[in-house]
């Protein structure tokens, strides 16, 4: 009975659909066990081969575990909103809701090809009325509390007013921008615009203004890891910075507790790495300088403040709010230039351009608190507006940066750290002893450190501080596709909250915003004011709003009345295993985590992290095909040069452009090439290269370069998974990705495996049936065949433990050559086998525990195997006896027979004539553990 597997794993996807195989309760005396993906964003061009890489890992824990007894939740769902649905809306004017519905059911296909065992019944899609209420809600939640730093959790702003009202502001330590003191009798003196204005210093989420990455041809902010060299990743359209009041969560109130929840949590340590290093946990101090002319102060924080006497001049980001304050007439011309410079740069290309350096002198001095001299005061983009102050006292003699600024602008260096045999010391350590720092000079660093702090507090001058790189979520963009806020304007501009949710995102046909640079949303003019006459808010909410929280709700999906019930948050508790990649290692981790200790301090989860374990897999890679071309037409044409033949030319002489792998011959091997059809297809495929000269080798090819790289559209190196799987099928497409490699490393994909993993299928199936069909029998296993078995499940049971899949795969195919090389058709020993492959060839496995097996339930219901070390332990070997150089046979003793028990053995034994065929024994030697040697001479 040959094996087919187009035809079995059909029709067991439409078994377990039909008969719920993979839905999930939350009533259950099992024990829970939580494995999630992380959100897919459903594109256009649907999954290629290196997507499923995590989705196979993780339904095979779910299976797994399920398989050991657990009550597994392994939900699936859509990230919906988001920028590329509304840019092919503005392109091609297809709404967002019906391109995004179209693209997720293309996923849904394709992931329904790929076996997965998700509970579908859970599916949540955040661009879905019945998701987003939840997220409006937990943003009113957010709006509705600030974090109160005496008892370390967010409480409500209700509490906080009763505060105001009783005593004022002073003894209320808050994360909060709030600087003006008030007292009970201010607060109650207080217009209602004016308390709305203190209140938004304190609340979780806030309307600030601030400098944005303003992007006019997206119409929207983009984050900074958007912009790349003053462009925007999507689109490459010019980008700005531009101040404006958007919303933003106050995640650094939460700065400390996600960096002490990395102690609970089983991350990589390079995640926490990435983790700690973003919220970016400093100490130092507070300082002001005095501005030599007028009332402002600059303040500053720093790390070092015992470098104060080393401080000859100030910097300023160029967008600070002082620098058109403090600007000289004689500078302003040449200042306003260099922030318009200035704000043409990504923070990205800012912090990446460590050697360029420029800058503008405004004019204006500042007094150094400690010498009263006056330093004078520059604008440079290497200070950032939205890290610490934006302004930074220079230390040249300390600082790298500050030392080639001051270099470059031959402004004064003052040593102030001897570091005597220390100087190997990299700038910035705290080592050596001070000089030439008035009362700090003999001190070490750190003793000065600490001196100076209190100097400081004592003559008023600043305050010892923590402070931390995280900065405050940006939680507005200034598009259509995504949840509307549920917040609207009264006619003195106090926000208000809906009190009916959802509010639903009004249906629109042009994305664009207004000529007038309004936002999209105010198209919809009858939306757009409340039947109240409020404005309402026409920002929404940035995509990672609905997956901050997604997790939650698979949990109880179903819930009108609330996010989730404390029932269902009770039972599943927290992620036990969740796979996904590294790009969201900071983003998408920090803002989940954020969200989640807010409802803890609210109560209504159960747990402080979301996630107890993190696994990050890698990527699998694709093979970039390229041709070469000269730079240089030949009589106005361009030429293509055959790889083979590149030595001919100068290696300045020629560029390479990107070549669709569809064209190329012996793809994915050495020496692939365009042969005639391909360089046809090519120019067909890029038409400006129709009269191109192509510049063969002998055999009439043009050789590419290939090498691995990122598998994407713009490489043009994209594998669509359907088209593998219909050729050989969705369980040798699982246990070849799983076989590429260890989980966690990236990969490229490689064809040429992937017919071993085939072969190995059919081979395995070959246990079970022959040509006449089921070969399994009842009879008894003997040692070998248990100790295979036993040996299987032993180690690749420690594979899934350490998510070692491509050791599993490599111990099924060994495990299988053994039972096939023994003629095993063992009941006993076939059935665990079938179950231990079952998570990683779910149809295969089914479609053998019924047919072949004769069972009535689905194997992924059936108890995991166990192995017994005592069928592990070995009680006989097998000892080839030979003569001359020929095995006549091969005997079992005990492992622990002797030499002489053995020599006896083969002396009596009945056999002994028939092998010497007529010789005369002469000796008999025994060689302990492998193997026996008969001396024998002829008669």
């Amino acid at each position: 009975m040959d094996y087919r597997p187009q035809d079995i794993e059909q029709k067991w996807r439409k078994y377990w659909e039909d008969h719920g195989t993979y839905k999930v309760s939350n009533d259950s005396d099992r024990p829970k066990y939580y494995v999630l993906d992380m959100f897919p964003y459903p594109s256009g061009s649907g999954l290629h081969v290196g997507h499923p890489l995590g989705y196979i890992a993780s339904d095979i824990i779910a299976r797994y575990k399920r398989l050991q007894g657990y009550n597994v939740l392994h939900p699936m769902g859509f990230d919906a909103f988001g920028l590329p649905a509304e840019q092919y809306a503005i392109q091609t004017g297809v709404h967002p809701a019906v391109s995004t519905a179209a693209n997720i059911k293309a996923y849904r296909r394709q992931l329904d090809n790929l076996g997965f065992s998700f509970d579908w019944s859970r599916q949540v899609n955040t661009s879905e009325p019945k998701y987003y209420k939840w997220t409006q809600y937990i943003f009113l939640q957010l709006f509705d509390h600030y974090y109160n730093q005496k008892t370390d959790k967010a409480e409500s702003i209700e509490s906080l007013c009763r505060i105001f009202e009783r005593e004022g502001n002073a003894n209320v330590e808050a994360a909060c921008t709030q600087q003006t003191i008030f007292s009970a009798a201010d607060w109650k003196g207080y217009n209602t615009k004016e308390k709305d204005e203190i209140l938004m210093n304190y609340r979780l989420a806030y309307r600030k203004t601030g400098f944005v990455n303003w992007c006019e041809e997206l119409g929207t902010v983009l984050a900074n890891d958007e912009v790349k060299d003053g462009v925007s990743e999507r689109g490459g359209y010019p980008v700005v910075k531009r101040p404006m009041l958007q919303w933003a969560l106050r995640v650094t109130a939460y700065a400390e507790r996600l960096l002490d929840g990395l102690n609970q949590i089983e991350f990589s340590e390079a995640l926490k790495i990435q983790q700690r290093n973003w919220i970016g946990k400093s100490e130092g101090a507070r300082l002001f300088f005095a501005v030599a002319k007028g009332n402002a102060r600059i303040e500053i924080f720093t790390t070092r403040p015992n470098t104060i006497f080393g401080a000859t001049f100030i910097v300023l980001a160029p967008e600070h709010a002082l620098v058109n304050q403090i600007t000289t007439t004689d500078r302003k011309e040449a200042v306003e230039a260099y922030v318009k410079y200035a704000n043409n740069r990504s923070e990205r290309s800012r912090i990446a351009d460590v050697k360029k350096i420029t800058g503008e002198f405004t004019g204006a001095y500042a007094i150094h608190p400690f010498t009263a001299k006056p330093i004078p005061i520059y604008i440079s983009d290497y200070v950032l507006i939205a890290y610490g102050t934006g302004a930074v006292m220079a230390v040249p003699s300390d600082d790298e940066r500050d030392n080639r600024f001051a270099k470059h602008f031959g402004l004064e260096i003052v040593e102030v750290i001897d570091c005597g045999e220390e100087k190997h010391t990299a700038t910035g350590e705290k080592c050596g002893t001070m000089i030439n720092s008035d009362f700090l000079n003999g001190l070490r660093v750190p003793e000065a450190i600490q001196r100076i702090v209190e100097e400081v507090e004592k003559r008023n001058l600043g305050e010892p501080e923590v402070n931390y790189r995280l900065r405050d979520a940006n939680f507005s963009r200034q598009r259509y596709w995504g949840e509307p806020f549920p917040i609207k304007y009264d006619a003195e501009g106090i926000a208000h909250k809906e009190t009916v949710l959802a509010l639903e995102l009004p249906r629109l046909t042009n994305f664009k915003p207004t000529k007038d640079g309004q936002r999209p949303l105010a198209r919809a003019v009858n939306w757009a004011t409340s039947s109240e006459g409020f404005k309402r808010e026409l920002d929404t909410m940035p995509g990672y709003a609905g997956s901050s929280w997604y997790f939650l709700r698979y949990m109880d999906p179903q819930n009108e009345e609330a996010p989730f019930s404390k029932k269902a948050v009770d039972y599943w508790q927290d992620v036990d295993l969740y796979l996904g990649g590294a790009e969201h290692a900071v983003g998408h981790l920090i803002y989940s985590r954020f969200w989640h200790k807010f409802m803890y301090d609210l109560g209504i989860v159960p747990t402080d992290e979301p996630y107890k374990k993190l696994v990050n897999q890698g990527m699998i890679q694709g093979i970039i095909e390229d041709i070469y071309m000269l730079k240089a037409k030949r009589n106005g044409k361009t030429v293509f040069v055959s790889a083979d033949r590149i030595d001919a030319y100068q290696e300045d002489e020629y560029t390479r452009i990107h070549v669709h792998i569809d064209f190329v011959s012996n793809y994915g091997y050495d020496n692939s090439y365009l042969d005639a059809k391909g360089i046809q297809e090519f120019q067909n495929w890029r038409a400006e290269y129709k009269d191109a000269i192509f510049e063969t080798n002998e055999a009439g090819h043009l050789v590419t370069h290939s090498e691995v790289g990122k598998m994407s559209k713009s490489k043009y190196n994209v594998i669509n998974p359907d088209a593998v799987i219909e050729q050989y099928g969705t369980d040798c497409f699982r246990m070849y990705e799983m076989f590429l490699g260890p989980l966690e490393q990236s990969k490229p994909w490689d064809t040429k495996g992937i017919t071993g993993i085939s072969k190995f299928l059919r081979k395995f199936w070959s246990l079970y049936y022959n040509a006449e069909g089921v070969i399994v029998t009842e009879e008894a296993p003997n040692a070998k065949e248990l100790k295979i078995l036993h040996t299987a499940i032993k180690k690749i049971t420690l594979a899934l433990d350490t998510f070692a899949f491509n050791v599993a795969v490599a111990e099924f195919m060994i495990a299988t050559r053994n039972l096939a090389k023994e003629k095993c058709t063992k009941r006993a020993i076939l059935e665990p086998l079938a179950i231990l492959i079952a998570p990683f060839g779910p149809h295969i496995a089914e479609d053998i525990w019924v047919n072949a097996l004769g069972n009535e339930a689905s194997i992924h219901h059936a108890t995991y195997p166990k192995y017994d070390e005592k069928y592990l332990t070995v009680s006989n070997l097998t000892y080839p006896i030979q003569i001359g150089k020929k095995v006549r046979a091969k005997l079992d003793f005990p492992v622990n027979a002797t030499k002489k028990e053995i020599e006896e053995a083969i002396r009596n034994s009945p056999n002994l004539t028939t092998w010497l065929q007529g010789k005369r024994l002469v000796k008999v030697i025994v060689v302990p553990k492998r193997l026996v040697n008969i001396v024998a001479k002829s008669v």
